[in-house]
C-alpha cells in the first residue's frame, strides 16, 4: 500500500467519523432529496440552498457505509459558494470517474479525488455517487 493510499484512506475516515455539514434545515427555500440504496443501507438525504445561482448551503444527512458517509461530507464542502452550472460540471465528472468512464483530469475535484479508486470496486461505486447523485437532482429541481 502507498502513502498515497493511506492518505486517501485518512481523508475518508475524517470524513466518516466527522461528517460536515451534517443535519438538514427546516426550510422552505432548500431543495432536498433523499435516496436510499436497499441493497446495501445506505440512506442520504442531501439539501441544497441556491441563490442568485450560487449555492449558497448544501447539507446532508447520511448513514450508511464509511464511503457513502464521507462522499457525502466532501461533497458538501466542494460545492458551497459554486455557481450551479460549474457544479453539475464537477458533479458529473465525479460521477464519471468512480464509474470507470473518461471524466476531465483538469477539472479540480479537490478532496472527492479521494475516491478515485472506487472504480476498482464495482460495488462500492454506488456508495460513493448515492450523495452526488442526490445533489445533481437538487439542482435539476431549481
Amino acid at each position: 500500500m502507498t502513502n498515497l493510499d493511506n492518505l486517501y484512506r485518512e481523508i475518508i475516515m475524517e470524513h466518516y467519523k466527522n461528517p460536515r455539514n451534517k443535519g438538514l434545515l427546516d426550510d422552505p427555500r432548500y431543495t432536498k432529496i433523499r435516496i436510499k440504496n436497499p441493497s446495501c443501507g445506505d440512506d442520504i438525504t442531501v439539501q441544497t440552498l441556491v441563490e442568485d445561482g450560487i449555492i449558497k448551503d448544501c447539507r446532508q444527512e447520511a448513514t450508511g457505509c464509511s464511503i457513502s458517509v464521507a462522499s457525502a461530507s466532501v461533497l458538501t464542502e466542494i460545492m458551497m459558494n459554486k455557481p450551479v452550472s460549474e457544479a453539475i460540471k464537477l458533479a458529473e465528472n465525479f460521477l464519471n470517474m468512480v464509474s470507470n468512464k473518461e471524466y476531465d483530469e483538469t477539472l479540480d475535484l479537490e478532496e472527492a479525488e479521494v475516491f478515485g479508486g472506487v472504480k476498482q470496486f464495482p460495488a462500492r461505486i454506488k456508495c460513493a455517487s448515492i450523495a452526488w447523485v442526490a445533489f445533481k437532482d437538487t439542482l435539476d429541481k431549481e
